[in-house]
């Protein structure tokens, strides 16, 4: 091992998961956040985080409502991955810039995204200030799965791909 800069360091982190966070506004108006630092955080109860950077627009919505839908999405939804970490939510209707499909959820006020690979319903449980960024803590209400079989979205680093099936038989 040789000393690094942070920089230099944190691009040999990929592949990494990509996610889709799904929140709403108090006038009922949901918003996307692509991220890529979300994990489970608890067994019993089910629990999971998500870092949001302060100035984002998705970081006051869940400030505000204390809810959000955790998506994981598949690679069929790459652009819209990429649309919903590029553009704000203050500017932008990003279901409807997307076309990406909204499921009602069961607990929360948030939609699901249709076709995610898995979603879960969180109910923020607590959060911790990292420098620039927020961990939201959330308690899993209900989790779903997709009908069909469908490949979840990794980042690459300098792209979005899903990861090739192993086959150690190479058949």
């Amino acid at each position: 091992m040789i000393e690094s800069t942070i920089e230099e360091a944190l691009k040999r982190k990929y592949p990494e998961q990509v996610v889709l966070a799904v929140c709403i506004s108090r006038d009922g108006i949901p918003n996307i956040i692509t991220l890529g630092w979300a994990m489970s955080t608890s067994i019993q109860p089910p629990m999971c985080a998500i870092s949001i950077g302060h100035p984002r627009y998705s970081h006051q919505l869940i400030l505000d409502t204390g809810e959000f839908a955790l998506c994981f999405p598949s690679v069929e939804q790459k652009d819209a991955v990429i649309y919903c970490g590029t553009y704000s939510g203050r500017d932008y209707n990003k279901f409807k810039e997307t076309g990406l499909l909204q499921i009602p959820s069961k607990y929360i006020k948030p939609p699901l995204i249709a076709d995610s690979v898995a979603a879960f319903e969180c109910r923020v449980s607590g959060t911790l200030e990292t420098g620039d960024h927020t961990i939201f803590a959330g308690e899993i209400l209900t989790a779903y799965i997709s009908e069909k079989k469908v490949k979840r979205l990794y980042n690459f680093g300098e792209f979005f791909s899903g990861i090739p099936d192993f086959n150690p038989d190479n058949k």
